[in-house]
């Protein structure tokens, strides 16, 4: 999906819920809910930097088959703090750094470059 401005995907609370913490972190553009033809949608805005994707490596860590969860001690840093684990806690979805300073853990689902 490279070079398109934006993305267009299916509906649900938890994708919407993770592509904001990404707006909110700076690694996308925009994310809002859109209505096409009676067919709610996720609208991501995407965000390039000297021409290239701010977002260089997105992979998930936690799935139905094998999830991860970890406490707030077994947090690490990603790339020495450039990059983000995001986790769902019991304080909804949330940064491992945001994480690390309420001192709860929780399912660590992605990790972002």
């Amino acid at each position: 999906m490279r070079h398109k401005d934006e993305v267009l995907f299916p509906y649900s609370k938890l994708k919407h819920d993770l592509v904001n913490v990404l707006v909110d972190e700076g690694y996308l553009l925009s994310a809002e809910k859109v209505s096409v033809d009676s067919k709610i949608f996720v609208s991501v805005g995407l965000k390039y930097f000297d021409g290239q994707p701010v977002i260089k490596n997105l992979e998930r860590i936690s799935r139905p088959g094998l999830r991860k969860y970890e406490g707030v001690k077994d947090l690490k840093e990603v790339n020495a703090g450039l990059g983000i684990y995001i986790l769902t806690t019991n304080q909804g979805l949330m940064t491992d750094k945001k994480a690390r300073s309420q001192n709860i853990g929780g399912e660590v689902l992605v990790r972002i470059f």
